[in-house]
């Protein structure tokens, strides 16, 4: 493809768009990409006794029903839990889009003990082999596809810094706002700023406060969600990927399949494809 008269970025196969990208976009920095991400957590902490608690940072509505509910919430927590079983899934994935790279950030390590963390570590590099990517400077597509790395894992512990194959943590820009226009407003102000140097997360979820979920006790977060994406969608088309102090790298959101979140965040980079062409 040579560029965008053939094909908008956001016509591509959203399942394969790394490997469908023009040329001129595989020496870019991967952290000058736009790469759409997901909010969505596959680990967990939790057993079905009283042994581990609810993650503190977690909203204060689910410590409470934990806390004076916990027979009865527990077991649905624990079975939606179990999707960190997926991590063999993206394997499988990976194997089948040889030209894909994926970014996956571990952390809330709630009570973890260092032993296992390295059963943890463990079951990542048996999963993954060689497709994990060691930290390293050139982070393009063109490098990572010849050396066949796919997976970058980002680990939020201090223990990163004693493994090769662990990348530090990743930024995350989270606003902590249940409104869509505070949310934007928030995120505004934090790029006068700058973006960090690195990969860096712009998270447009919102949260469900406490006075949210008593004022709309029918609502789920999805619907909160689903209604607010019309305004931070039309926010997320505005903004450019790259290396400018006001840049984006990569925005990741909850529900992302059931909107044009993916492809809006992946056409963003046709911004670069002017600026180089």
């Amino acid at each position: 493809m040579s560029g965008l008269s053939e094909l908008s970025l956001g016509k591509l196969p959203m399942d394969s768009w790394m490997t469908h990208l023009p040329c001129a976009l595989w020496d870019i920095p991967l952290n000058q990409l736009a790469i759409p991400g997901s909010h969505n957590a596959i680990t967990y902490c939790l057993d079905m006794n009283d042994r581990s608690p609810v993650d503190l940072t977690q909203p204060d509505m689910l410590q409470k029903l934990d806390k004076y509910m916990k027979p009865l919430i527990r077991p649905f927590v624990y079975k939606w839990a179990k999707t960190q079983t997926v991590l063999g899934e993206i394997r499988q994935w990976l194997d089948a889009h040889p030209k894909e790279v994926i970014i996956l950030s571990f952390s809330h390590f709630l009570g973890l003990s260092q032993e296992l963390h390295m059963t943890l570590l463990t079951a990542i590099r048996n999963i993954f082999t060689s497709k994990l990517c060691p930290k390293m400077e050139a982070l393009s597509l063109r490098n990572l596809w010849a050396l066949g790395y796919q997976v970058i894992v980002a680990y939020e512990h201090n223990i990163s810094s004693c493994h090769s194959d662990l990348w530090p943590p990743i930024p995350y820009w989270w606003a902590n706002k249940c409104k869509a226009e505070a949310l934007i407003e928030e995120f505004e102000q934090r790029k006068q700023c700058g973006r960090p140097g690195g990969f860096f997360v712009t998270g447009i979820n919102l949260t469900e406060d406490l006075k949210y979920i008593c004022t709309h006790p029918t609502e789920s977060l999805k619907d909160l969600v689903m209604s607010t994406y019309p305004t931070l969608l039309g926010w997320v088309k505005e903004q450019t990927p790259g290396s400018k102090v006001h840049s984006v790298n990569i925005i990741a959101g909850d529900f992302i399949t059931e909107s044009q979140f993916v492809p809006i965040v992946v056409t963003l980079n046709e911004k670069l494809l002017k600026w180089s062409s």
